[in-house]
C-alpha cells in the first residue's frame, strides 16, 4: 500500500460554506414548477403546504442533525445503518439506494443543462453537451472540496438572486388575494380539507430534499459536531422562508387556477409582475440551478461511495484519497462513469420518479436509527440531541409519504432495491476474500 493510499479528507469546509451547500441543494429548478402544480391542488392556499412540509422537513432534519453530530462520517446513512442495525447489509443496500438517487439526478440534470446549452449553441448535439458539462464538474471535483464549495457558492447565489428577484417585484401584490381561498377545479367549494391539506404537503415536501446530502461531507467540515446540526437547520429554516414567501407571491400576482395551467409559473408570475424584465435571464438562472444541484450530487456521490469503501462495503481502491488535492479520485471517476452510462443510454425519466421513493425509505431508517442509538445503554451522545417525539414523529411522516407513492414508483424503487441486494450478494463475499489477501 502507497502512502497515497492512507491518505484522508481534510476539513476544509468552514460554517458559511456549509450552509450555502444545504441551501444549494434544497434550493433548485424544481420549485420554477411546483408552484403550478401545488396551486391546482391548494389553491390560494399553497402557502399551508409548503408550512407543513417545512415543518416535517424541520423534524427530518433534527433527526440529521442529530446523528450528524454523533457520527460525522462521509459514508452517511451507511454508517448510521451500520452502526444502528449493526447489518451491513442494511448498510450496504441502503447506501447504493441513495447513491443511486444521487447519481440519477445528476445525470437528470446533465441532460437538461447541455437542452439549454444546445439550445444556446445549435452546433452542439446533446452528447457532446452532457460531455462538456461532465467534464468542467470533474475538473472542479477533482481540484478540491474548497474550490467545489466556492463553485457551489457562486452558484447559489445566482439561482438563489431568481427567487429574490420573484419576492422583490412582487411583495407590493400580497393582499391583492385571499390566501384562506382553496378554491380549484377538484375543490369548487373553496372550503379547507384535511386529505387535500395532506396531498399538497406531499408533493411541496420533495422541494425541502437535499439537506440529507450534508451527512456525506461530514469528514470534511470543521468542527462537525458543531457546524453539521447548525448547517443543516440553518439550511432548512432559509430555504422554508423562502418557500412561503415565494408561494404566497405566486397567487397574489397571478390567480391560482391560471398559476396552475401555466409550464413556467415563476416566470409567469415576473412578466406580470416586472413586464420590463428579460424573461431570459431565468433561463440563464435555471442553468446554474441545475449546474448546482449537478454538482453538489457529484460531491455527494463521491464521498458516499469514498466511506462506503473506508466502511468495507464496497472495494478498498474506492477509498483512494490524492495526496496532494485530498479528494476521492477513484470514487469520483466511479461516479462519472455511471453518470455517463445513464445519461447516454438509460430512461432516466423512469428511475428519476422512483428517486423520492427512495430517499423517503432512507428517511425512515434514518429515524429508526436514532431512536435505537438513543435507547441503547452505553452509546456516546452528540453536542446536539434531541427528545424521541422528533425521529418518532419523522418515521410516521416518512411511512405516511412512502404509502402515498404510485405502484409505478414504488416498483421502480423496489428495483432498484432488489439490484442493490444481488450486488450485495456478488460483490461483498469477492471483497471479504481480497481483504483476507491483502491482509
Amino acid at each position: 500500500m502507497t502512502a497515497q493510499h492512507n491518505q484522508h479528507l481534510v476539513r476544509r469546509i468552514s460554517l458559511i460554506s456549509l450552509i450555502f451547500y444545504g441551501i444549494g441543494d434544497i434550493l433548485g429548478a424544481g420549485i420554477y414548477g411546483l408552484v403550478g402544480k401545488a396551486a391546482g391542488i391548494m389553491g390560494n392556499g399553497i402557502w399551508l403546504a409548503f408550512l407543513v412540509s417545512a415543518l416535517a422537513a424541520i423534524f427530518t432534519g433534527l433527526t440529521y442533525a442529530s446523528l450528524g453530530s454523533r457520527y460525522p462520517r462521509a459514508a452517511g446513512i451507511a454508517y448510521i445503518l451500520k452502526k444502528s442495525f449493526g447489518s451491513s447489509f442494511l448498510a450496504y443496500v441502503f447506501g447504493i439506494m441513495v447513491l443511486c438517487s444521487g447519481l440519477v439526478s445528476m445525470a437528470t440534470a446533465s441532460r437538461a443543462f447541455s437542452g439549454y446549452l444546445t439550445g444556446m449553441i445549435p452546433a452542439l448535439s446533446l452528447n457532446v453537451g452532457i460531455l462538456i458539462f461532465i467534464a468542467l464538474l470533474t475538473l472542479i471535483v477533482l481540484k478540491g472540496i474548497k474550490e467545489s464549495m466556492w463553485a457551489n457558492i457562486i452558484c447559489t447565489v445566482i439561482e438563489l438572486s431568481g427567487l429574490l428577484l420573484v419576492i422583490a417585484f412582487g411583495l407590493s401584490f400580497i393582499g391583492d388575494s385571499s390566501l384562506i381561498d382553496f378554491t380549484t377545479e377538484a375543490n369548487p367549494t373553496g372550503q379547507l380539507h384535511v386529505p387535500m391539506v395532506f396531498s399538497g404537503a406531499i408533493l411541496t415536501f420533495y422541494s425541502f430534499m437535499g439537506f440529507e446530502d450534508i451527512m456525506n461531507v461530514a469528514e470534511e467540515v470543521e468542527n462537525p459536531q458543531r457546524n453539521l446540526p447548525i448547517g443543516i437547520l440553518v439550511a432548512v429554516a432559509v430555504s422554508s422562508v423562502i418557500y412561503m414567501l415565494i408561494s404566497i407571491i405566486a397567487v397574489s400576482v397571478i390567480p391560482a387556477g391560471e398559476l396552475a395551467k401555466s409550464t413556467q409559473p415563476l416566470v409567469d408570475v415576473m412578466a406580470k409582475a416586472a413586464p420590463w424584465f428579460p424573461a431570459k435571464i431565468f433561463s440563464f438562472i435555471s442553468m446554474f440551478a441545475i449546474a448546482n444541484t449537478a454538482l453538489l450530487n457529484f460531491i455527494m456521490g463521491s464521498r458516499l461511495v469514498y466511506g462506503m469503501s473506508r466502511e468495507k462495503l464496497l472495494p478498498k481502491f474506492l477509498g483512494y484519497v490524492s495526496a496532494k488535492t485530498h479528494t476521492p479520485v477513484t470514487a469520483i471517476l466511479v461516479c462519472i462513469g455511471v453518470v455517463l452510462l445513464m445519461a447516454f443510454t438509460g430512461d432516466i425519466a423512469i428511475l428519476a420518479k422512483s428517486s423520492s421513493l427512495l430517499l423517503l425509505t432512507g428517511f425512515f431508517m434514518m429515524n429508526m436509527s436514532l431512536i435505537i442509538l438513543k435507547r441503547r445503554k452505553n452509546e456516546e451522545k452528540g453536542r446536539f440531541e434531541v427528545p424521541y417525539i422528533i425521529p418518532a414523529f419523522g418515521c410516521v411522516l416518512a411511512i405516511s409519504l412512502i404509502f402515498s407513492a404510485t405502484f409505478e414508483e414504488a416498483q421502480r424503487a423496489m428495483g432498484v432495491f432488489v439490484v442493490g441486494c444481488i450486488l450485495y450478494f456478488i460483490l461483498r463475499p469477492k471483497a471479504e476474500a481480497i481483504e483476507k489477501m491483502q491482509g
